[in-house]
């Protein structure tokens, strides 16, 4: 055969052998009078000493309402300095972080909490359209007559404490800010002897991702997987101490928590949020205003700031690096992002949530054009290889399904030892379902996918989720949804409907049937009614025709991406 496509990070750099807590005690001490944390929005700025201090008083805080290592407890809030204190806190007490994506509606969040078993959710009281607190109590009405702790709600059996934000009084909740009072020193003492008998390989966190059979996957990721990840993704953009790293990426993502924080945490960078989510002036008044040195975002997030009518107004020289990743990233926006932004160091990086997130990123120091036709080489102690629909290797420069072997590769799914077997083969190689090439320099390009994933502005989404969700509606008698070109977002969703006899529907009518009840970015943007689908003589329904035809109706051109 010729060279097989086969790769490996060899590195003399170690992996890190610790949990977030031992870590997280260790850099504050080393970085104590250095700023850790910066959020613009909430007026606020600590140093690492500062920070642990308020970590440490939370997890102790959680640790007294009786919660044990291994519970989960979710986190339902936009980007702020509780999601923050959250994520450290729960690390040093044992407890699994579970990310509430701030989008969900009420059947996303019941089935969330449901599946993995929350015993607690922090919650903001309500964010954009969505007031958070109704959704709860339409989920659990007897909250209104629970004290704190005491919650037994039919529809949430494992949920016992909800905490909010802010500082209004909700019946049958605490405030988040009164767990913040300072500890005893027997509670500390404890806390440190907790962070001895926990393990790095022990379940820290849970991120839910969309699965084929519509159903979100609880993928369940442990401190090695994602301490070393952060450190690493931060190691190949050459962050520093003393760095300034702007994230406007949601924290419920790896690419906030993980590549944003702990790696601003691994290398004693200062996280530094622009706004409770995505807004371009504020991110531009933030990377001027903080003199930011790197930056993190979806294409879609750069293309807005570049685009901006005040983009001139803003100094952003001190900007030097930072990721482009989330979404296929267009090459004209990397150029721009490099000339105009000063970010001559910036890099693209693939992986998935499976993976702690990143398996492949492009170096500081690579050619403009790999890096802006490749998303770079893999990662430091990580494996993949490039099989056919065998599971044989393929040569160098033949494309086949990308898959994955390492520290990075998730415990698992929670609850789902199933769907576990078959994401993670015999031999520990995760199949990503993403097809892709590597050449002779170990360089990868992501040529397709082989599942039907639509991926909009950086969210992942699986058609199969809508689909069976719209099969809910009374008229619907069969659904198909597929991703279709956007200029802004990558991709936009569309659904083909077809109704049952004498049945009828409106385009803004299922568009409002699923508004009040998924996400925002799952809404098909388009909706067609339709007799049929195209099909093969087997019966299986050909999605590409589906895309090529939408293609020609809407006038849709593809996108021309790295």
């Amino acid at each position: 055969m010729e060279s097989p496509s086969y790769v490996h990070g060899a590195c003399e750099a170690e992996l890190i052998g610790q949990t977030i807590g031992q870590f997280f005690d260790a850099a504050c001490a080393r970085h104590a009078a250095r700023e850790a944390l910066v959020v613009r929005h909430q007026n606020v700025r600590l140093s690492y000493a500062q920070l642990r201090s308020r970590v440490d008083a939370l997890a102790c805080a959680l640790l007294r309402l009786g919660l044990k290592p291994g519970e989960r407890i979710g986190i339902w809030s936009q980007n702020n300095l509780e999601w923050a204190l959250t994520q450290f806190a729960t690390a040093k007490a044992g407890l699994v972080l579970v990310n509430i994506n701030p989008a969900y509606r009420r059947a996303e969040l019941e089935y969330a909490l449901n599946k993995v078993g929350c015993s607690a959710l922090i919650l903001s009281p309500a964010f954009k359209s969505s007031d958070y607190l109704a959704i709860l109590r339409e989920l659990a009405p007897e909250l209104a007559a629970s004290k704190p702790g005491a919650l037994r709600a039919a529809r949430l059996p494992a949920l016992r404490w909800v905490i909010r934000l802010g500082v209004a009084a909700t019946p049958g909740t605490l405030n988040f800010d009164d767990l913040l009072a300072p500890p005893a020193l027997a509670e500390l003492q404890a806390l440190e002897a907790l962070g001895e008998t926990l393990q790095f390989d022990d379940a820290v966190n849970i991120q839910f991702t969309s699965g084929t059979t519509g159903a979100p996957k609880g993928a369940t990721l442990s401190h090695h997987n994602i301490l070393n990840n952060g450190h690493f993704v931060g190691r190949a953009i050459a962050l520093q101490p003393g760095d300034r790293l702007c994230i406007p990426v949601p924290l419920y993502h790896c690419f906030g928590m993980v590549m944003g924080n702990l790696g601003c945490l691994t290398h004693g960078a200062t996280m530094v949020y622009p706004g409770e989510s995505f807004d371009a002036l504020a991110t531009l008044e933030t990377l001027a205003g903080e003199r930011c040195s790197a930056c993190y975002g979806v294409p879609t997030m750069f293309i807005a700031m570049l685009d901006h009518p005040r983009f001139e107004e803003f100094d952003l020289s001190s900007l030097r690096t930072g990721i482009m990743a989330g979404s296929p990233c267009p090459v004209e926006v990397m150029r721009r992002v490099i000339a105009r932004m000063h970010m001559s160091q910036v890099t693209i990086a693939y992986g998935m949530t499976e993976t702690s997130p990143v398996s492949f990123q492009s170096g500081t120091g690579d050619a403009l054009e790999r890096r802006v036709s490749t998303v770079g080489r893999i990662q430091p102690h990580c494996e993949v290889k490039i099989v056919d629909f065998e599971g044989r290797v393929v040569p160098r420069g033949t494309a086949g399904e990308l898959c994955t072997r390492g520290y990075s590769v998730m415990l698992g799914y929670w609850d789902d030892a199933d769907k576990t077997r078959e994401a993670i083969d015999a031999a520990g190689w995760m199949h990503t379902g993403d097809l892709a090439t590597l050449d002779a320099e170990g360089y990868c390009n992501i040529v397709g996918r082989i599942k039907d994933m639509v991926i909009r502005g950086g969210e992942n989404i699986y058609p199969r989720e809508i689909e069976e969700f719209l099969y809910r509606h009374p008229a619907v008698q069969d659904v198909q949804v597929v991703g279709v070109p956007d200029a802004k977002f990558g991709e936009e969703l569309c659904a083909l409907i077809i109704l049952r006899p004498g049945a009828q529907l409106s385009e803004a009518e299922v568009q409002a049937f699923c508004r009040e009840q998924i996400a925002h970015y799952k809404v098909p943007r388009y909706v067609r009614f339709v007799d049929s689908f195209p099909m093969t003589v087997t019966g299986k329904i050909q999605k590409f025709q589906i895309r090529e035809q939408l293609k020609r109706e809407l006038g849709l051109a593809e996108q021309r991406t790295a």
